[in-house]
């Protein structure tokens, strides 16, 4: 039962997808369907520093950027001393194949440096930004095809502990977004750029009445799609907003992020989006659960439920009957995805920080600590913790699920988990 419920969801999601290619691959931060979930089975659940290892590879540093994956090739956004690259791997080897200049000028920013951003890839290309504002596309030779500078074409980026949001690719558009208040006096804009050529297609303001470091957002886009209409999904500045893929128009926007007008509610989780639901974290309370009408297109979506025990740090993840969230501290609640109903809550997992975001795969959380220190749990109505695992290091970055293989990014190594299923030919 367990098995056809799986493949069920499977289903539903890549029928829901439509033009993200490669179910099997992990082309931006939060996977094929842009929200943490994987059609993946048989994943490996124990692993050591040398157990179900199939190879790991040396890094330079400590990064914030989850490794993206497509067929053979993995990607990394790298910082090395004052530089920032983009590597590309040899998914089966583990092997460097090259790595491209991005920019100079990283630097740290509190826990975090300038390779926080993740990279996104269409199969075809690579795009990558960086916490300095440059946004570099390359094909998978490594010819760079074009470059921006975000900062020089638009003003200095003013958030408090710098900028991190990953690009959203959906089709040939990138979606950027610039959500700061604290360090400056310019608004916060949304930004649509073409991937062929590296062009603006449009730019709009998003205005907030955000204080002091509330306007700042260090969330990345969502895609909404319902009734054949696509919508992409910001949070930040205190509300959420909705806008039209072709022109950038805000079509709604919904309140209740910062009820109390805190001036230091910046948002780090992302938005989630399944079912007709998104799933709006902040700053840890309250977190709202929001229905999108699908009749009327660019409805308002109506908050059905919300909880004061949300994130700050780590983004959830749903199926669709649940909904998983896991705290900074590693306490874990699970609330029905539709009503909100807790299921449970207050679940002790490996004591540790938590900053990255947990993995559904295989009737199973994936979530990883500080300390490097991956607990896996079932999914489901009772809290059952299958295995914790110790790589004996530094993380920031969230796990990639790829052909049964989990990839793990420390500050000292990039792990392969498990060995990959079967090998499969670009044109597949």
């Amino acid at each position: 039962m367990r098995a056809r419920v799986r493949l069920l969801l499977t289903a539903a999601l890549a029928a829901w997808c439509v033009g993200i290619l490669g179910a099997e691959d992990w082309p931006q931060w939060r996977g094929p369907y842009l929200n943490g979930l994987s059609g993946e089975t048989s994943l490996p659940i124990r692993w050591t520093t040398t157990d179900t290892v199939a190879w790991r590879l040396a890094l330079p540093e400590w990064s914030g950027s989850t490794p993206i994956v497509w067929k053979d090739r993995i990607f990394l956004n790298v910082a090395d001393g004052r530089r920032l690259e983009l590597w590309s791997i040899d998914r089966n080897t583990g092997r460097l194949i090259w790595k491209r200049h991005l920019s100079d000028g990283n630097h740290r920013e509190q826990k975090q440096n300038m390779s926080s951003p993740s990279p996104v890839t269409s199969g075809e290309r690579v795009y990558v930004m960086t916490g300095t504002g440059v946004l570099t596309a390359f094909d998978f030779e490594g010819h760079k095809l074009w470059r921006r500078d975000i900062q020089r074409d638009y003003g200095r980026f003013g958030l408090y502990w710098g900028y991190a949001s990953s690009p959203l690719l959906y089709g040939d558009a990138l979606f950027v977004q610039v959500l700061h208040g604290m360090k400056t006096n310019d608004p916060s804009y949304v930004m649509r750029i073409d991937g062929l050529t590296g062009e603006t297609v449009w730019r709009v303001e998003r205005p907030t009445d955000a204080i002091r470091e509330s306007p700042d957002a260090y969330t990345t886009p969502a895609l909404l799609r319902v009734d054949r209409r696509t919508e992409i999904v910001i949070t930040g500045g205190d509300v959420v907003t909705g806008h039209d893929p072709g022109t950038g128009r805000e079509l709604w926007r919904v309140a209740g992020l910062n009820p109390r007008r805190n001036g230091s509610y910046r948002i780090v989780a992302s938005p989630v989006v399944l079912d007709n639901m998104i799933y709006a974290p902040t700053r840890v309370r309250p977190l709202l659960a929001l229905r999108v009408d699908g009749s009327t297109p660019g409805a308002t979506p109506e908050i059905v439920w919300s909880t004061e025990n949300g994130p700050d740090v780590p983004t959830p993840v749903t199926d669709g009957r649940y909904l998983y969230v896991v705290n900074d501290r590693g306490i874990v609640w699970v609330f029905d995805a539709k009503t909100g109903e807790e299921v449970y809550g207050r679940r002790r997992i490996k004591v540790g920080t938590y900053s990255a975001s947990p993995v559904l795969a295989d009737g199973q959380i994936y979530i990883t600590n500080e300390s490097c220190q991956t607990t896996v749990f079932r999914t489901g109505p009772t809290f059952e913790i299958l295995s914790e695992n110790a790589l004996e290091d530094h993380c920031l970055s969230s796990p990639a699920v790829s052909d049964g293989q989990i990839f793990i990014r420390t500050s000292r190594y990039l792990y392969a988990i498990g060995e990959r299923r079967g090998l499969r030919s670009d044109d597949t």
